[in-house]
């Protein structure tokens, strides 16, 4: 049986939304929307089996349900590049932004990644690919220069040294986003993106997310607005919440805009997820997964479906949480069922960590590697390599894959734009690009760097002379 979320805005005069599903797609507690309830703010209504939900239409004053109601989703799947646009990623993980992308229809130069079983990931299920297995420093990327169009890459947010005043280029050195700037100085593409926890918008009182747009600029880029996007928004049954960063070269920006994807019309569950629909054609396929101890099969046994530690009795709660029993804090991932009418809270690398627990919502285990990975939104004829924690950390990091494809979407319809301004023109489809690899010690720098054409060009002829051709084309 379906969730009543699940059913399309265009197919009925009126839909429906869970009181829990509304409090996840306004990021709010469940508590304050019984507040909202309670205040008369919003009217809830009950059903015959006694759940409450929301007429969306009653609650489209709200930007969230606005959004929903008047997306323009189902329109959005049908953009298709103008010809093939290719692309680089960095950090690639286990492929969920890689294969997003290449959905949306980007075609992929270059993957580096270092984790060795997310690198057989990526071979086993794209052997075309061209993966670069290996520390990101050791790569010259000056080669790709003129040949990749969108650079990615979710760079994971190490600490910032905040020592000089500048907080630029040269003072990110030690951090990996600063080999993903020197890739974005390198290879000069038109576009590029950064991923990363939302956590980074308050990090160290909001200077490293400064110091991140600082470098921007002096790489010579745009950057569009920061955003965080939440997956369940976005087709995905899952709460996650992502950082999107997406700059513009500077010699392109004054003359195209970033729309960021229209909202999906729909609140993704957990039935979504294992059972066959719109989502997904079959139910979840049988795979491996971890297993709990007895102790803790016992312990977990006594939670209902979408309940925590605050379901145990008592005496069961402090045994099993310890010293957490007195710390202050909801603890609500700790001895947490989750829900299958609801979407998923945000996938870890192990789905049975004591303080961030992810147990099945009927059976008494957590979650399979192809649950994992449905509600990554993988598809299921995606492999994962490596032993099972392996696997669990590849799709636990991984973006999911319907939000790329959402975004990936948006940045095709991006250069579309550019190539219906001639900002942008076809690469040769059969050229074949390998990585180049640095050299070290005394024969650092003696690599050839080639007469790069010139991206960003200072000339002010160059550039009035381009100005004047687009400008004939738009008017």
């Amino acid at each position: 049986m379906k969730d009543s979320n699940s059913l399309s805005i265009s197919n009925m005069p009126q839909t429906t939304i869970s009181i829990n599903n509304f409090a996840d797609l306004l990021g709010v507690s469940r508590a304050t929307v019984d507040k909202w309830i309670n205040n008369g703010k919003y009217k809830s209504h009950s059903g015959t089996d006694g759940k409450t939900y929301f007429f969306l239409q009653e609650v489209e004053s709200i930007p969230e349900v606005h959004n929903m109601i008047h997306s323009r989703w189902k329109e959005e799947l049908n953009v298709v590049p103008a010809f093939e646009f290719t692309s680089a990623e960095l950090f690639a993980g286990g492929g969920g932004l890689a294969l997003g992308m290449e959905k949306a229809g980007f075609r992929h130069l270059l993957l580096n990644e270092f984790n060795h079983s997310a690198c057989n990931t990526l071979r086993h299920n794209r052997p075309e690919w061209n993966v670069v297995e290996g520390d990101i420093h050791d790569i010259d990327f000056t080669p790709f220069r003129g040949e990749i169009d969108f650079l990615s890459g979710g760079f994971p947010c190490q600490a910032f040294s905040y020592a000089g005043k500048r907080l630029g280029f040269e003072e990110t050195r030690g951090t990996l986003f600063f080999e993903l700037a020197r890739a974005v100085k390198e290879i000069q593409p038109k576009v590029f993106l950064g991923e990363n926890v939302r956590g980074l918008l308050e990090h160290d009182e909001g200077r490293t997310l400064q110091t991140i747009k600082n470098v921007i600029s002096e790489l010579g880029y745009t950057l569009v607005e920061p955003k965080i996007l939440r997956a369940l928004q976005y087709n995905v049954p899952q709460k996650r919440e992502r950082l999107i960063l997406i700059a513009i070269r500077n010699d392109i920006a004054p003359f195209v805009s970033f729309k960021w994807p229209d909202v999906c019309t729909q609140v993704r569950t957990l039935r979504d997820a294992f059972f066959a629909g719109d989502l997904f054609s079959t139910d979840v396929p049988e795979s491996e997964g971890q297993s709990y101890p007895e102790s803790k099969k016992k312990v977990m046994s006594l939670v209902p479906e979408g309940g925590d530690w605050r379901n145990l009795p008592e005496d069961v709660a402090r045994e099993y949480m310890k010293g957490s029993y007195n710390l202050g804090g909801g603890k609500t991932g700790m001895a947490r069922r989750l829900s299958m009418e609801e979407p998923s809270l945000t996938l870890t690398c192990a789905p049975a960590q004591k303080q961030t627990e992810r147990c099945h919502p009927y059976e008494t285990r957590p979650l399979t590697i192809r649950e994992y990975a449905r509600i990554q939104t993988f598809p299921d004829d995606w492999h994962f390599c490596g032993n099972l924690s392996a696997q669990y950390k590849q799709i636990g990091n991984a973006v999911p894959v319907n939000l790329a494809w959402a975004i990936g979407r948006s940045l095709v319809r991006l250069f579309n734009d550019m190539a219906a301004l001639g900002l942008i023109t076809p690469h040769n489809q059969n050229a074949e690009m390998r990585h180049y690899t640095k050299l070290t010690g005394i024969f650092e720098g003696m690599l050839c760097e080639p007469e790069l054409k010139d991206l960003n060009p200072s000339n002010k002829k160059i550039n009035s002379q381009r100005q004047d051709s687009i400008s004939k084309k738009i008017d």
